[in-house]
């Protein structure tokens, strides 16, 4: 007989999960349906329903595990707003039991396919509501400051974003609200609650003259890509965005600002955003980098060394540049610092094709020395440290990859990657192993580079290095416990 389920979180839909896989109940014998949808859609009688008492979730029978990646997958999947997203889990989990132990690892499933782009779609959701939500100072009656702001997500992201809000803004009283859900932060806790409607939010208040003054020094006219712009400020959030008003008047003045900065960068005429293309997913962006000229480094260099691995990948590694092995190959860490880092992620316990690598710059810069290989007689070709301007101009590409990838968590090797993603007064001496959030990840890290492991001649001093890099790619090692 047809099971007709009602759930409206994630702990609720695991809890009845649990009861129905230990009771066997095929995933076609299971109707998952929302509070919000009315009884007589299905004609439904009381004693049809098995939701437990009220909005209690009832008890399972028997424990069992899941990979915590599906557990992982599914709270945020839960989030969508697809009315399907309870049945596809429930799918996806039965397989999980039934044999299928390594499904999540088949991206071209069409369960794994849908759910991936759920959780994408959950994801970037989330990234939005981190970079658009303005607080509005308010004074309540007994002149105490609270910070009000208002926000329409597509999904049901509140519980999932306001963790970060609370880390940023501890020391603040808090509230977002939104059409579906609000959040509450007192200094202490996170408390939820309804939804509440754009016409209860306040309006303007004095610290808006002050953002708008900072965001109009911060933007970057070289960066100007209306389309792009758009896509990843949607016009629907400008009304709660303070700085919307000023949008018109900067583009209309970056050309002039263009040709400022580029007569104070000494030359540097041209970054990678040149030769973006339209689509900016991995595939087009690769395409598109092997064209790049945005630096003097494309003419000695044999061709361009774009990143490589899963697109999927909850783990993104980022390394200096190409070396002489990885040129001639068109690959990322196939010389011999890659061989040293792939002894160090299976020492980690990290499977390479899980994880997505890549390089700052993507075309190798190197000195040629008067000696000869003994195998080809050509002309020795020594790594040389990209500069500050070719690091500026590749740029882009690593954003777009990152922005693509959407990693859970970040490894950069060596000081180049870290000082591009931590800044430049990042020393990796005084802070290699500290996980440390980042505009784009949350859990970044830096560590030794495996190159200057090898170029180590202190023997003592290179085996400390590899074992505290080990350790540290151990941090963000990525397993399916079964």
């Amino acid at each position: 007989m047809m099971q007709f389920v009602e759930v409206d979180s994630f702990e609720r839909w695991r809890a009845e999960a649990r009861r129905l896989i230990s009771h066997g109940i095929h995933p076609a014998e299971v109707h998952w349906g929302t509070a919000s949808e009315q009884p007589s859609l299905f004609g439904l009688v009381p004693s049809q329903r098995t939701a437990g008492d009220g909005n209690k979730p009832a008890a399972s029978t028997v424990e069992f595990s899941v990979p915590p990646s599906f557990l992982d997958l599914a709270r945020q999947v839960a989030c969508h707003r697809d009315a399907g997203r309870w049945q596809l889990l429930y799918r996806a989990l039965w397989r999980l039991r039934h044999g299928e132990r390594q499904l999540l690892h088949l991206t071209t499933d069409d369960d794994v396919h849908a759910l991936g782009q759920m959780r994408k779609a959950v994801t970037r959701d989330v990234h939005k509501m981190k970079a658009f939500v303005r607080f509005r100072k308010v004074a309540d009656d007994q002149g105490s400051e609270n910070y009000i702001a208002w926000h329409r997500p597509d999904h049901r992201i509140v519980g999932l974003a306001a963790p970060f809000f609370a880390r940023r803004f501890k020391a603040m009283n808090w509230s977002i609200l939104t059409p579906d859900e609000s959040v509450m932060w007192d200094g202490k806790d996170l408390t939820y609650g309804p939804g509440v409607p754009a016409s209860e939010a306040p309006d303007e208040d004095a610290l808006e003259d002050l953002w708008r003054t900072y965001y109009a020094s911060i933007f970057n006219p070289a960066r100007v890509k209306i389309a792009a712009m758009k896509r990843e400020m949607p016009v629907r959030h400008w009304s709660t965005l303070p700085e919307a008003i000023l949008i018109d008047d900067l583009l209309r003045g970056a050309p002039a600002r263009v040709d400022e900065m580029i007569e104070k960068s000494e030359g540097l005429a041209e970054t990678a955003m040149s030769f973006m293309p339209a689509e900016l997913d991995l595939d087009a962006l690769r395409a598109a980098a092997r064209c790049c000229q945005a630096c003097p480094l494309h003419g000695p260099a044999t061709q361009t060394v774009f990143g490589q691995g899963s697109p999927d990948a909850r783990l993104m590694v980022i390394g200096e540049q190409p070396g002489d092995r990885e040129d001639i190959v068109g690959q990322p860490f196939v010389g011999p610092a890659g061989k040293l880092l792939d002894e160090a992620f299976r020492h980690a316990g990290i499977d390479r094709s899980e994880i997505y690598i890549t390089n700052v710059v993507k075309h190798f810069k190197f000195v040629e020395t008067e000696s000869t290989g003994a195998l080809t007689g050509a002309p020795h070709r020594l790594h040389k440290k990209p500069d500050s301007r070719e690091i500026f101009a590749c740029r882009p590409w690593l954003e777009a990859e990152i922005a693509a990838i959407r990693p859970a968590a970040i490894v950069c090797l060596g000081a180049t990657a870290a000082q591009a993603l931590f800044g430049r007064d990042f020393r990796i001496t005084r802070r290699r192993g500290d996980v440390i959030p980042t505009e784009w990840c949350m859990r970044t890290l830096a560590t030794w580079h495996p190159a200057a492991i090898l170029r180590m001649t202190d023997e003592v001093r290179r085996e400390q290095m590899l074992q505290q890099l080990r350790q540290d790619l151990s941090t963000f090692a990525i397993r399916d416990a079964g």
